[in-house]
Formats: C-alpha cells, structure tokens, sequence
C-alpha cells in the first residue's frame, strides 16, 4: 500500500472544512503508486483522493501541477482536477507534508490491455499533446536523460540487484549520451503514461492521471514510454505486435510524427527503458522496509531494454 504518512482524523476534519465539499464520512490508504502517500476521501459532498506529497514531488513543484491540470481540463481532456478550497487555495498542507484534494475519476485501470484499449489510450495521449502544443508552462525533467548518470550513482552497487547489472547499465548510458537526439518537437509530457494511470471503462479512457512526472521533453520520447509500457508483457519478455500497432494507430489519428521522430523512436524507447530500471533499482534498494508499499522488480524493464536494442526494433513502432 502506497502510504508512508498516515493522517490524523482530526488534521483530515479541518482540512476537509476549508472546502465545499461535505463532512468526512471515510479515508482510506490506496495502493497503487510508490512516489506519495495516496487515500481515497469519501465525503456527504462524493468521492475525491487525498494525496499527500512524499520522495522525488517538490512542493515547490505543486503550483505547475495545479496550472497544467488545469490548462488540460479546459482542453477538454480526462484529467483530474486540483480542487480549490473555499479561498481559491488548491495547496494544503497536513501531517507535515503537502497535500491536494484531487477530483476522483470512474474508471478501472487496466492490468492485461485489449488492442481496442491500447489504441483509444495511443489516442488519448496524441490529444492530450496537442493540447500541450501552445501551453506556456514548463517544468524541468528531474528523470530526464541528464539525470540518469545520477541515479545510477544514487543507487550504489548496481550488481547487488542484479548480477552484471552494472556493466549493461555503463555501456547504455555511454550510448545513449552519445547518441541521444536533438531538436526533436518539445513541450510538457506526462513521461509516466502506464496503464495503471489511465482510467477506462470499456474501450473509452476516462482520465489520465498521476502528472507527477510531467515535464518538458521531447513528445516521441513521450510515445516511447507508453510504448514500453503497454506492449509488452508482464516481465517484459516479449512484444505484443497487435498492441503495439493499435497504440501507435491511435496516437497518429491525433498526431503525425515527423521522419526523425519516428527515425528516434527506438533510441527514446532504450532510454525510457533505462529510465524506468534506474529508479525501480533505486526504489529496490533504498526503500525503508517498514514502509507499506510494494517494491516494483526493475528486471522487466531490462528486459525492455535488450528488446529496444534489437536490430528489427524500429519496427515495433509500425501502425500499420
């Protein structure tokens, strides 16, 4: 379960009456997620998450959060709104931490994705760029390529998760930094677009949410994420074509990428699998072990990795 500070049912009483939204009726701890401690608030007023705001989210950080869920509600995508108390205030803080009462979205997310549910998701993600396209905020990506060498280093002996880990982990950095692209179209992403934030019900997604991640970056490397984490099965041993195809036909109804970021695609795929074994291999390691949340093995995205590396990955990206 995903709660590292626990709240106090008196704290939660005054908080919850700053707002227009009823009485506490229940609060309880959510288990998805490993970055914030996370519960859902039910009110008189309905349904909402708490999220108290724990590791790599800056408070600093919440009022781009807030503008951008905003920026993209008005666009008209599935996000969940930051609701504001009564004096227009969205940040709060209780228990020491900062927190937001965050609208709750229907839907279920999804564990074993049908074709049809990863093309509406492809599709999703290609609307929720553009409507990215002219926004004006921007926010530094703290998991971003330049950051990675540093995780590495943060994590310390690398073998210790796995053997020969380390070598495999020099030689991509090395690469990558050699050969990661430049000038590729740009803006804020969400860069953590994974089934278990996306809400659907039936083949229609119903909200994209968990932003904590979202930053300005390269939009294909984007892509490239959700690719990685949508086609692939469980322990990232293989590659499912059909779903695979059905998200890339979904993102280009809503975009066309150009030659060089579909050219770029593999590359920014090794690199958001490297992403993702870095943290999980930091989380694996440094994560208290009273803490009520569930380690996520980082082997699967290595797995990913070797895949993306392949001489035939470039079609892994076809619509066709």
């Amino acid at each position: 379960m995903a709660v590292y500070t626990h709240v106090d049912p008196d704290d939660l009483a005054a908080l919850v009456a700053r707002y227009d939204i009823g009485t506490v009726q229940s609060c309880k701890g959510i288990a998805e997620g490993v970055e914030n401690s996370n519960f859902l608030l039910e009110t008189t007023g309905g349904r909402f998450i708490l999220t108290l705001y724990e590791k790599r989210v800056s408070e600093g950080d919440l009022p781009f959060f807030v503008d951008l869920l905003a920026h993209l509600t008005t666009s008209g995508c599935p996000v969940p709104a930051m609701i504001r108390d009564r004096d227009g205030v969205a940040v709060q803080r209780i228990s020491g931490r900062a927190a937001c009462i965050i609208q709750f979205l229907p839907g279920i997310s999804l564990t074993h994705p049908t074709s049809a549910q990863c093309e509406a998701a492809g599709a999703a993600l290609g609307a929720m760029h553009r409507a990215l396209e002219g926004y004006s905020g921007a926010r530094d990506n703290s998991m971003g390529h330049r950051q990675w060498r540093g995780i590495a280093a943060a994590t310390g002996d690398l073998d210790a998760v796995r053997p020969g880990l380390q070598a495999i982990v020099d030689a991509e950095l090395a690469h990558l930094d050699a050969h990661w692209p430049t000038g590729l179209p740009a803006h804020v992403i969400h860069a953590d677009l994974f089934p278990d934030n996306v809400l659907m019900l039936g083949d229609q997604v119903t909200g994209l949410i968990d932003f904590y991640f979202a930053a300005s970056d390269f939009r294909a490397y984007d892509l490239a994420i959700t690719h990685a984490a949508w086609a692939f099965s469980a322990d990232g041993s293989s590659c499912d074509a059909a779903l695979a195809r059905a998200l890339m036909r979904g993102y280009a109804r809503e975009i066309a990428l150009s030659e060089a970021e579909l050219a770029a695609l593999p590359l920014l795929a090794r690199g958001a699998s490297l992403r993702f074994l870095l943290t999980r291999a930091h989380d694996w390691v440094h994560t208290p072990a009273d803490a009520l949340v569930t380690r996520k093995d980082p082997s699967p995205f290595l797995a990913r990795l070797l895949r993306y590396r392949a001489a035939d990955a470039a079609g892994l990206f076809a619509a066709g």
